[in-house]
């Protein structure tokens, strides 16, 4: 499989997100050309700040792996990592990341700074951007998009 077709198991999973109401972010950790992690946003459903995709799965590889080193793997995420996410990278040692879309409001492996390659860190990782794009900020847009109007319905509901 190639990083397209990571990217598209990333995307499911951002669906499954948006299926709970959550925010449609979603994101895979891959070692040796299989998938051995999932995860995806679910910071509303648990209320736990630290729930977001790239969080969850990290979590999930140290289990599979059973370190918290993840030094032969692969990260996809559909929207660019926050300061957290990013730090948890740097942390569990993953060498490659792979996202989708920029977010200019909090990504911080590109749009706001580049934690990732920062060579002030003991470790810095390859960094892919804009893999599905596209499809990748169609799902937030369409996501924020029917999150307004459902509150535009909501308030004139309630005049």
């Amino acid at each position: 499989m190639n990083d397209v077709a990571f990217m598209e198991i990333a995307i499911e999973e951002a669906k499954k997100a948006e299926q709970k109401g959550e925010v449609p972010i979603g994101a895979v950790i891959v070692k040796d050309g299989e998938v051995i992690a999932r995860g995806h946003n679910v910071r509303e459903t648990e209320q736990l700040a630290s729930s977001h995709a790239e969080f969850i799965a990290i979590e999930r590889a140290n289990q599979v792996v059973g370190s918290w080193r993840l030094e032969e793997c692969t990260l996809y995420v559909t929207l660019e990592p926050c300061p957290m996410c990013a730090g948890a990278i740097l942390q569990s040692r993953i060498p490659r990341v792979i996202f989708g879309a920029y977010d200019q409001k909090a990504g911080c492996v590109g749009s706001l700074m580049n934690l990732l390659q920062d060579d002030r860190f003991n470790h810095t990782c390859e960094v892919v951007s804009e893999v599905l794009q596209p499809e990748c900020s169609r799902l937030l847009t369409d996501f924020f998009r029917e999150l307004r109007a459902k509150k535009k319905r909501l308030k004139k509901d309630l005049q």
